[in-house]
């Protein structure tokens, strides 16, 4: 079974599970964010970024973590993988905002990247994905490639011997074959997972999901990346889908925040999202399932964060 007849199955629930929550409450939870005084003495464990379209955003964030430099080294391979998964415009903030993706692949191209490549496996049709999400042209017009995600013949399986419940899966061989894996999803509500962040993401480099939510979802979202974790994680929450997630319904189930949450660290970025978005990241099974594995960590009072307010 294909991943959107899962998705869809349970749809009922997805359209009254999501968030009421506004502008004003995310702004009051991201001004909540902990920050460490020791700056200065350490590199930042996450970069939190508010208040200004996405490549400003963009631009702010990943100078805090030493520029694409740090992650990008001359000559190498880049694969991006933001969420591309609908077939909607920008606006309705079902994928990851093209803005912000032509971004990142420019930064890549400026820290010596030899080729940067962008996927996803989408649950609509791949080309009208790509071609209305707005993601292809920010590419393309950058110097990328845009890449299928829809071909069979791409996925190769590998092993995941820490995973508790998956312990294979059949990843994209751009996953498998790039020196640098960037991971761009959209902060967005999710019928299934309750939020869709950075490792829900990750369901979109494998070819075979339909294990997944038979076999505790929350449990396999927090073990694939036991085998691969993604060397930057980047979220867009300029766009940010309250309810009706993941693919939404219209604009009414958007509200425009204007954030951005950059990090290593998978587990930290996707406790810091979700802690903004409003839910105790203690009640997302995979965050919690992720920092049983060492993935990273939940306590933000732990960790050096940078917010920074445009």
């Amino acid at each position: 079974m294909e991943r959107r007849d899962f998705l869809f199955k349970g749809i009922g629930a997805g359209l009254v599970a999501g968030l009421a929550i506004s502008t004003d409450m995310f702004a009051a939870n991201f001004n909540k964010l902990p920050t460490a005084s020791s700056s200065a003495l350490k590199p930042y464990d996450l970069v939190a970024v508010m208040g200004g379209e996405p490549e400003v955003m963009f631009e702010k964030g990943i100078a805090a973590l030493g520029g694409m430099k740090a992650f990008v080294k001359k000559g190498q391979t880049v694969v991006i993988k933001p969420n591309i998964g609908w077939d909607a415009t920008p606006e309705r903030g079902a994928n990851t905002n093209p803005k912000l993706i032509g971004k990142i692949v420019e930064h890549c191209f400026r820290a010596g990247a030899k080729d940067v490549f962008v996927f996803d496996n989408t649950c609509d049709n791949w080309q009208k994905c790509y071609t209305n999400s707005g993601i292809e042209k920010a590419v393309k017009d950058a110097g990328g490639k845009m890449v299928t995600g829809k071909s069979d013949g791409m996925y190769k399986e590998v092993n995941i011997p820490k995973g508790v419940k998956l312990k294979k899966a059949r990843v994209h061989e751009l996953i498998l074959n790039s020196d640098v894996f960037i991971n761009v999803p959209v902060l967005k509500h999710h019928g299934g997972a309750m939020i869709s962040v950075s490792m829900k993401n990750l369901m979109g480099i494998v070819a075979d999901r339909g294990f997944w939510h038979k076999n505790d979802l929350q449990q396999c979202i927090a073990d694939l990346p036991t085998w691969r974790k993604p060397d930057l994680n980047i979220v867009d929450a300029y766009r940010v889908m309250k309810t009706n997630g993941p693919r939404g319904v219209s604009v009414s189930d958007i509200s425009i925040m204007k954030a951005q949450f950059i990090s290593r660290d998978i587990v930290a970025v996707d406790t810091a999202a979700a802690k903004t978005f409003g839910l105790d990241p203690k009640t997302v099974g995979h965050i919690v399932k992720a920092q049983e594995h060492g993935l990273g960590s939940m306590s933000l009072e732990k960790l050096n964060i940078n917010r920074i307010k445009i």
